[in-house]
């Protein structure tokens, strides 16, 4: 949450006389963040509380490698695979929720998944037809091609498969502090919706690999 980093650089600014400690400068942000948010519609006030992998990320001081390293384990052991063992959907259904970013917001009627967007085009070039795109995540144009999945049914790919499947439901995983929504871990997107974005990403008739 980039948003804690910059509110303890806010207090770090406008600051006291005397120096804070990380430990101080995190409870300031975080009694900041609970005394500016309000409920509204389905936007309770569950959104602010964090787990111990957001805390640890959030934080003034970034945590160190061993710190990491637990997170991603248990991150890790966390992800559920396909009820079904089936990992790949339509890509015609994950275009559309990759170029979809409604959702969550406290005007929408329900939190319950399946009614969100990925709105992964915020953070990723999907197809090379786009102008408008964001780059703090990779480009993910050629994302199968590139990796060598021709199809994603075969044992001898399944590693790829596998690993997109864990990126998507929870990437702390993988990386401690990734900046990328958990989408399976945190119920913004159902199993199915996942299995879309999978075709997406991996199928070879999907537009992102050709």
């Amino acid at each position: 949450m980039k948003i804690r980093h910059l509110t303890a650089l806010a207090l770090l600014c406008v600051g006291t006389a005397h120096a804070q400690s990380a430990k101080q400068l995190d409870q300031q942000a975080d009694a900041m963040m609970k005394a500016s948010f309000r409920e509204q519609g389905i936007a309770k006030m569950d959104r602010v509380e964090q787990d111990a992998a957001q805390k640890a990320c959030s934080a003034a001081k970034p945590p160190p490698a061993t710190v990491a390293k637990k997170i991603e384990a248990q991150q890790l052991a966390a992800i559920k695979w396909p009820s079904d063992g089936q990992f790949i959907g339509d890509w015609k259904e994950g275009e559309k929720l990759a170029q979809n970013g409604r959702g969550m917001t406290w005007t929408d009627a329900s939190a319950t998944p399946g009614k969100n967007g990925a709105m992964c085009y915020n953070c990723h070039q999907i197809d090379k037809k786009e102008i408008s795109f964001g780059s703090i995540g990779p480009s993910l144009w050629n994302y199968g091609k590139l990796r060598g999945v021709t199809d994603p049914a075969d044992p001898a790919q399944a590693a790829i498969v596998k690993y997109t499947w864990g990126k998507l439901w929870n990437s702390k995983a993988y990386a401690a502090c990734s900046e990328m929504p958990r989408f399976g871990h945190a119920e913004l997107l159902t199993e199915a919706q996942i299995r879309d974005l999978m075709a997406l990403l991996l199928d070879p008739k999907s537009p992102v690999n050709q």
